[in-house]
């Protein structure tokens, strides 16, 4: 069930102001000292004022590009996937837009660096930890994130590699209008980010619990109040005690993994639990739906 207390909101909104600042942040040091082109609506925002500053000479806002091309995609999100979730993802979307272009100098000269590939590597870190922030509080960055989810939300089919095609597109574009160097630096950034993104943010990856105890009952229902998730009872012998034991196996989000552990051994101190990461998952999953 979704927290929606005062206090869960208020934290909520704080990860998320704090996440757009960090991503605005970035964008105006790692990203523009590098001269980078990040992933999704980002970078497709900065190759679109790049073409246009250099063969238009116009300067376009930041704000006003990133903003028009979620519209669309968060409008779908809005209608099909979650309305708060999606008000909270245009939220982070609008803040990080304008901070990128009022931001105050100030605040970011002393980290215009010269060296790209250092630029690409904290870019990529500072990067992960912005988004990681808002995934924390249960919406998005936007751009791209919106198209996934959406996708994965009604149809049940992955669009990772779909995007993937897509941020190669641009690389390409940018490589080939100004710096092949450039792109492959970009390529560094985004990788960055992403196993960023891994060490950080688990929400979207599985453990699987392995639990031989004497209280099966009290367990599992513990499992199910505090994660949705059920569990199957196998029989077997202990050895080392000599008596029959009740093993337990339930797969559940690695985010709630810790808690649920901690609550197992106060209910059965005697509990044996075996923790390891779920590769790969197929059948009915309970995923927590958007707000």
């Amino acid at each position: 069930m979704i927290d929606v207390s005062a206090p869960y909101m208020v934290k909520r909104i704080i990860l998320l102001l704090l996440g757009s600042v960090i991503m605005a942040f970035n964008i105006n040091t790692f990203v523009h000292a590098g001269e980078l082109i990040p992933g999704g609506f980002t970078g497709i925002t900065i190759l679109i004022q790049q073409i246009c500053g250099r063969y238009e000479g116009v300067e376009i806002p930041f704000s006003i590009v990133y903003i028009a091309l979620n519209a669309i995609p968060a409008a779908i999100c809005f209608k099909y996937v979650g309305k708060k979730f999606t008000l909270y993802s245009v939220l982070v979307i609008v803040v990080s837009g304008v901070l990128t272009d009022w931001m105050p100098r100030m605040f970011i000269n002393f980290l215009q660096l010269h060296d790209t590939l250092l630029s690409a590597v904290f870019g990529g870190i500072l990067n992960a930890v912005g988004i990681s922030l808002c995934l924390y509080a249960d919406a998005t960055s936007g751009g791209t994130d919106f198209i996934a989810i959406f996708i994965s939300e009604r149809y049940h089919k992955e669009t990772w590699n779909y995007i993937f095609a897509g941020n190669c597109v641009i690389l390409t574009i940018a490589a080939w209008l100004f710096s092949v160097d450039k792109a492959l630096y970009s390529v560094i950034f985004q990788f960055t980010t992403t196993m960023g993104l891994s060490s950080l943010y688990h929400g979207y990856q599985q453990k699987t619990l392995l639990i031989i105890t004497d209280k099966p009952e009290e367990v599992y229902t513990l499992i199910s109040e505090k994660t949705h998730h059920a569990a199957t009872s196998f029989k077997g012998y202990g050895f080392f005690g000599k008596a029959d034991r009740i093993l337990l196996y339930s797969v559940v989000g690695a985010y709630e993994t810790t808690a649920l552990v901690t609550a197992i051994k106060k209910v059965d101190p005697g509990a044996f639990i075996n923790v390891l990461r779920t590769e790969q998952l197929n059948g009915r999953f309970y995923t927590r739906p958007k707000d």
